[in-house]
């Protein structure tokens, strides 16, 4: 009735940024310690390559945790994520300053958790994705939630929808299309 058009709510086609979480989102949520007092985490190669997709297609991803490993910082390294903070206790802080970093706009954000940790940084972001495990209380926070379980695909289910809304789906879903990004692609 202003004249002025509505503003729209954002959308997975206007993401440039995914920022998300590990335990319970990356891992399925097990801590696993060896005799020496190592932590050991599973993680899906599935959701690897989604990170690595996205990043070849100009959408940019974070990773935030409320804890701090050498076996995180070692997955991360080797999937090339450079936007990272760990041992984080306030997400919101932490998801607006990986905005800041990767200049990206809250309605350009996306971020993917399970647990109440993860609450602040729903609020932080523009979207938001709860795993199917996650808890009923975070789920009712969520933008959408996933079908995929934490540490079972999650993450690239949440990749694959992006890039699908970005008109991009040829990069996952066809030979040729894989082939533009495959170089030095690892899981």
């Amino acid at each position: 009735m202003a004249g002025k058009e509505p503003e729209l709510p954002p959308s997975l086609a206007d993401v440039r940024l995914v920022i998300t979480d590990v335990d319970g989102v990356l891992t399925d949520g097990g801590i696993y310690y060896d005799a020496t007092g190592e932590c050991l985490k599973r993680f899906h190669v599935r959701d690897g390559l989604g990170i690595h997709l996205l990043e070849e297609n100009g959408v940019r991803v974070a990773v935030v945790s409320g804890r701090d490993s050498e076996t995180l910082r070692k997955r991360v390294a080797d999937l090339g994520v450079t936007l990272f903070q760990f041992g984080v206790k306030d997400k919101f802080a932490a998801c607006r300053a990986l905005m800041a970093q990767a200049d990206a706009t809250p309605g350009q954000t996306v971020c993917i958790g399970d647990d109440s940790i993860d609450l602040p940084a729903f609020a932080a972001c523009g979207l938001s994705y709860a795993v199917a495990d996650a808890a009923s209380y975070v789920k009712a926070r969520a933008t959408g939630v996933l079908s995929a379980r934490g540490g079972e695909g999650a993450f690239r289910e949440l990749a694959d929808g992006i890039l699908l809304a970005q008109g991009k789906a040829e990069v996952f879903g066809t030979a040729e299309g894989f082939a533009t990004v495959m170089s030095g692609i690892t899981q």
